[in-house]
Formats: structure tokens, C-alpha cells, sequence
């Protein structure tokens, strides 16, 4: 994206798990009451602009910004008896307009960012509006443990955790949601009573339907999420250190890229098969290569004097004793057959944290104007993929300032979960690709938004424009969401979205919403539907 925008989040506290009826918020004290924000105070517009995509202004009625359990079900209380909609924000960063469209009250959940450990429940306890960074800094130096969680920093804990979650370590340790030991929801009753629910993972757990919804369900379905507890599985023993995984004590990474007036149709597609093939042969459990994290970031050839390029940027466990061998290898492979390979960052060894904090974390949003869009690759690209990406990368029937084609290495240990045990139901892929295009006129919206959609249309013409789960696709991520999926001008499939993004979970899901939001209170253009 091409600016950076900070906010101000206020720090959090700690609320308990309150059972409020609907009839009761007037009686709430004023130290209770969670900080309202309406139209009018100087504070509002900060608040409209706390999100990272720039197409979308939210505007309700009011900003809620409760800082406690208690102020989140008093906030949902209050809009359910007077029949306003309610949406929840921690971070900002969807990739829809699902937080803004129509709401009339938008619980912003940023100034809850606590991050310790729980001893009641022996687990690591997360607020939703903790950013990564702060939930990598504080579990590390703290108690030298992490999860698996994502690169961009400013990115919330509150939508990551329930859409899935993934990161440079889900290779080695996997999905976020594989730690996820507990979770609490304000939800709203068939009657319109709020109340906040702990659902755990354990099996006799009678509300662990609503613990599941969150391993992958997304955000927005089922309530709010106020807190997360993060364990191992299997984990024994009531020392934290031990409770979740360590990262790699150093980090061994590398950058290679290459220059678009040196890349021709031939090495462009040489270059994907060779990353295709290598993530084919080398993503399963176990492997040597598990702690490698390797995503390419293909940037749209320039139509001016300087066409740009685009980059590799390697990292895997430095503290492996053959892992200088290991990187060796692994850049011959990628690069065989390749000319006009150049060496952007010679491999060099970081701390764990300091290597995180280069790897573009960092506390600030990454915002513009942008469209984003996914898909689970089980295979690489075919040939004719490759080909649509290239022409549309080299294309000059349409001017943007930037388009991304992002592939993201994934799989490993991430598939040794049965597609049913979470509700992210991907557990056989071998790499995500991320379509993205930028631009900074507003008046440019429309041009972008088809040349992306022709872009990726073209790239699933054998599927209806859409990666329908074969043998190469398996869908898409709900963290990356795209109206076009529901849109069947641009979903030619007759597969219907849901699938795209839980497959054979979504039935279930359908159940968790029945019991747990049956006044379907938390909806927005893709949430999981109440069943007929």
C-alpha cells in the first residue's frame, strides 16, 4: 500500500464476563459506560478514518469504545433494544466495506490490547484490538514463546484469530487457530438479551460450537469477540514458557529480485514453475524446508522510462545446523534456468524479533485505495495461469499505479489438521496468491476495479473466474474477502461463495449461527446465513 497512517488506541483493561439484559443499560454507571462518539465531536472524524482501505468511509450513528467485557455487552445491549444494526472493528483492515455499510453503531475494539497470561486458565490471554506486533513483542519478551500470526504489523488480533490466522511460522507450527484454546463472545439471545460466553476447545465443553465457529469462521457471524486464550495443544503443565511454541532463536533470510527489462515470457514462466514445483515437492510435515518462508511479490511492469521488477524474500530458521546449506540450495532451485537473477540482500542472520520487525511489521496501517483478492493454490500455476499472469503483469491496456500478484508459501504442519476439526477447512494447500491493485484517484475506482476483475476471472476461466476446489485450486481465505465471489457476473461457477471459503463447513457453521445469533444481530455482505 502507499502510505502509512498511525492511530491512537487508549490502553486496556480488563472486564469481567457480565450477563446484561436489554432493559438494564440505562441504569449503567458512568464509570461502567463504555466512551461514545457521535457526529459532531472532534473525535468522530479520527474515527472514520481509523481503517486501512481508503475506498470506504464508515459513518454510523455513533463509535462505541468500550475498554472492558462488561462495556462490550452493555454497548451490544443497548443497540439491540433500540434496534439499531451493530458491526465490531478492532483493527481496520477488511478487505470489504463490511464494518461500515449500514451501520448505525460500529464497536471499535481497539483500546482492548491486552496480552498476558491467564492463570486461571492456564493460557495466554489476547484482546482483540492487540495489533501482531504487540502480540509477537509481549509473548516473546515476556515468556519467549509466539503464534504462527501474520507480517503486517498493524493487522489486529480480533478479525486475524477468527478468520484462520497464518504467518512466516505456520509452515513449522502451523495455523494460529490450531492454539486457540478459548474464546469470549458477546452474543444476543432469540429474546435480545446480550451476554458474554467462554466456549472452549475442551470436549465437554458444552458451548465448544461457538469455540469452533472461531477457528476459521471469520469475523462478524457470531458476535464480538472480546477475548481470545491461546494454548498448544497438548500442552501439559502450568509453566507459560512451555505452553505455547518457541520461534527460531535467529532468523536467516535472504532477498533476490529481478528487473523487468531483463525478464522475458520464456524465464517469467521458467520462474513459476521452478517456485511452483519446488513449494509441490517441499510442504509437506516434516520437511527440512518447514521453517522456510519464501513469498514472491510480483509488481506490475512499469509502462515508463524504468520498468521496476520484483522480489523473493527468503527466511527460515538460522540456529538449523545445515541452514546456510539449506538456504543455498533452496535459491539455486528457485533461479535455475532463470536469467538476470540479482542479489538484493546477501543472506545475513537477525534475532528472531528484530528479523519480525524488518520483515515489514510495524505498528502503523498500511493504507490507499485498493481491491484485493485470493486463493489456495494445492498445486502450482498451470501453464496457462502462468501466461494470464504474466500478460496481465506486462500489460499496457490499462493504467494503475501498482498491481500485485503476492504468492505466499503455506501448508507444512498446517495440513496435518483434518479439514473438519477447525472450521478452516484448507489443510491441503501448498501456497496462497494474493491479486491486489492500488491506485490513488478516487475517480480511477471503477478502471481498477475491472482490470482486476478481468485479471483474476481470467485466471480461473476453466472454473467460472472463480477457484473453484479441484485438483489445483482450493478456494479462497475469508480474511480475504471479495464481494465479486457472490456476484454472478464475476462467479460464472454455479459454486456458490460459502464454498469458496468453508467448503463442507459451511452447514455447521450455519448451525452455530442458528443457536448462538438466531436475530441474526451480526451480519454483513458474506457472514455465514441463518439456515432456511
Amino acid at each position: 500500500m502507499p502510505t502509512r497512517r498511525g492511530f491512537l488506541a487508549g490502553t486496556a483493561a480488563l472486564g469481567g464476563a457480565a450477563l446484561v439484559g436489554p432493559g438494564k443499560a440505562e441504569a449503567v454507571p458512568l464509570s461502567q459506560a463504555p466512551v461514545t462518539i457521535r457526529p459532531g465531536d472532534p473525535r468522530y472524524e479520527d474515527l472514520v478514518l481509523r481503517r486501512t482501505s481508503e475506498r470506504f468511509f464508515p459513518r454510523p450513528g455513533s463509535f462505541c469504545l468500550p475498554t472492558t467485557t462488561e462495556q462490550v455487552v452493555r454497548a451490544v445491549a443497548n443497540a439491540t433494544r433500540e434496534g439499531k444494526r451493530i458491526t465490531v472493528r478492532s483493527g481496520g483492515h477488511c478487505y470489504e466495506n463490511f464494518v461500515g455499510d449500514g451501520a448505525e453503531v460500529i464497536i471499535d475494539l481497539s483500546a482492548m490490547r491486552q496480552v498476558t497470561f491467564d492463570r486461571q486458565r492456564n493460557a495466554f490471554l489476547i484482546e482483540p484490538g492487540a495489533t501482531l506486533w504487540e502480540v509477537f513483542e509481549r509473548l516473546y519478551l515476556g515468556w519467549g514463546v509466539t503464534i504462527p500470526g501474520g507480517q503486517c504489523g498493524g493487522v489486529a488480533a480480533g478479525g486475524h484469530i477468527q478468520g484462520g490466522g497464518y504467518g512466516p511460522l505456520s509452515r513449522s507450527l502451523g495455523s494460529v487457530v490450531d492454539y486457540l484454546y478459548a474464546v469470549e463472545v458477546v452474543v444476543v439471545d432469540r429474546s435480545g438479551r446480550a451476554r458474554a460466553v467462554v466456549a472452549t476447545r475442551e470436549q465437554d465443553d458444552e458451548n465448544r460450537d461457538l469455540w469452533w465457529a472461531h477457528t476459521g469462521g471469520g469475523g462478524g457471524n457470531f458476535g464480538g469477540v472480546t477475548r481470545y486464550w491461546m494454548r498448544a495443544p497438548g500442552a501439559t503443565g502450568d509453566d507459560p514458557t512451555r505452553l505455547l511454541p518457541k520461534p527460531p532463536a535467529v532468523t536467516l533470510g535472504a532477498t533476490i529480485g529481478w528487473r523487468w527489462q531483463d525478464t522475458t515470457e520464456e524465464s517469467f514462466h521458467r520462474l513459476l514453475r521452478n517456485y511452483g514445483e519446488w513449494h509441490e515437492l517441499n510442504s509437506a510435515p516434516g520437511s527440512p524446508y518447514a521453517s522456510l518462508f519464501s513469498p514472491m511479490l510480483i509488481t506490475r511492469r512499469n509502462t515508463g522510462a524504468d520498468p521496476g521488477g520484483f522480489v523473493m524474500v527468503t527466511t527460515m530458521d538460522g540456529s538449523l545446523p545445515d541452514a546456510d546449506r539449506l538456504l543455498r540450495d533452496y535459491l539455486q532451485e528457485i533461479t535455475a534456468g532463470v536469467p538476470g537473477t540479482t542479489t538484493v540482500e546477501p543472506p545475513h542472520r537477525l534475532p528472531w524479533l528484530a528479523a519480525v520487525k524488518a520483515g515489514s511489521l510495524s505498528q502503523a496501517d498500511e493504507s490507499g485505495m485498493f481491491k484485493a483478492k485470493g486463493a489456495y493454490l494445492r498445486k502450482r500455476f498451470t501453464d496457462a495461469q502462468i501466461g494470464t499472469a504474466y500478460r496481465y503483469l506486462t500489460s499496457t491496456d490499462h493504467h494503475n499505479e501498482r498491481a500485485v500478484l503476492l504468492l505466499v508459501p503455506y501448508g507444512g504442519r498446517v495440513n496435518t489438521v483434518a479439514p473438519d476439526a477447525t472450521a478452516l477447512a484448507q489443510r491441503d494447500s501448498i501456497m496462497k496468491a494474493i491479486y491486489t491493485v492500488t491506485w490513488t484517484d478516487p475517480d480511477g475506482e471503477q478502471a481498477n476495479l475491472d482490470w482486476i476483475r478481468r485479471w483474476y476471472r481470467a485466471m480461473y476461466q476453466d472454473t467460472g473466474g472463480v477457484p473453484v476446489p479441484n485438483s489445483v485450486n482450493d478456494g479462497s481465505y475469508i480474511n480475504y474477502p471479495d464481494i465479486d465471489t457472490t456476484d454472478p457476473d464475476w462467479n460464472r461457477s454455479g459454486v456458490p461463495w460459502h464454498t469458496l471459503y468453508y467448503k463442507d463447513n459451511y452447514r455447521r457453521l450455519q448451525q452455530v449461527k442458528a443457536r448462538w445469533d438466531p436475530r441474526d444481530v451480526f451480519h454483513h455482505a458474506m457472514s455465514v446465513k441463518l439456515p432456511d
